[in-house]
């Protein structure tokens, strides 16, 4: 293995790795807060299925709120990083840290959730996610995973190359994933066919009133398995192809 000079200004240093963190967790207690201030407001006998529809000034709050959670760690991937895969690793890591440690805080400041199996709203961006908690975690460690194993590739064998199938395969991956958690929402606006007003759900009273009804039943864990593993082999194709450069060299 040819080992690259640390002098490299470009890279991730562990100074910036202590202070992601640090931020990650920061904003897990954060976002844990609001949950709370939320759940006192508008589920006071407890947070459980079938929800209890917000109004839609409010779920439109939400939906920004989360808009300027995306915003805020694509802002700081671009200033901790100034090369589009450690932008990338960045983003990953930060999440990651911030989706564990959310969980974390509230399981302190409400005892909740009761297990890993419990059923979550995890987004409401395009429409609502859905997952039991153990989900998400699992896409947390994931991305903290990948986004390690990015800036640790870029120290050691330099910058992290990747072709196209590479980046395919990370993609559907993520689709997969992202597919398990919106299905069960997306079924109930296809059968209802409410599609024809999607930008006005948050105010459609016959929506309101299936989803009122609606518990969820069994996740899709080999839809959300499918995704991970797609994922996983997209990584050991980067790595693969990243080391397998020096060491060809």
């Amino acid at each position: 293995m040819a080992s690259m000079s640390t002098a490299d200004s470009s890279r991730v240093t562990n100074a910036q790795l202590v202070l992601l963190g640090a931020f990650g967790i920061a904003m897990g207690l954060l976002e844990a807060i609001v949950v709370v201030y939320l759940r006192e407001l508008y589920f006071p006998d407890g947070f459980r299925f079938p929800l209890r529809f917000l109004p839609e000034r409010m779920l439109r709050m939400e939906m920004l709120r989360e808009l300027a959670t995306i915003v805020m760690l694509s802002a700081l991937a671009m200033v901790a990083a100034r090369k589009a895969v450690l932008r990338f690793a960045v983003f990953l890591l930060s999440f990651g840290v911030w989706d564990i440690f959310y969980y974390v805080f509230l399981k302190i400041l409400l005892d909740w959730p009761q297990s890993f199996f419990t059923w979550d709203v995890l987004f409401l961006i395009p429409l609502t996610w859905l997952g039991p908690v153990l989900a998400p975690v699992i896409c947390a460690l994931l991305m903290i995973g990948l986004g390690l194993s990015f800036i640790l590739l870029d120290r050691n064998y330099g910058p992290v190359r990747a072709d196209k199938i590479a980046w395919l395969l990370m993609a559907s991956g993520a689709a997969l994933v992202v597919l398990s958690f919106v299905r069960d929402y997306a079924g109930i606006i296809i059968q209802g066919g409410y599609g024809k007003d999607f930008a006005g759900l948050a105010g459609n009273k016959a929506f309101q009133a299936a989803v009122a009804e609606f518990v969820p039943g069994r996740f899709s864990w080999g839809l959300f398995g499918a995704g991970v593993v797609l994922v996983a082999l997209s990584a050991m194709t980067i790595f693969r192809q990243t080391t397998h450069r020096i060491n060809d060299a």
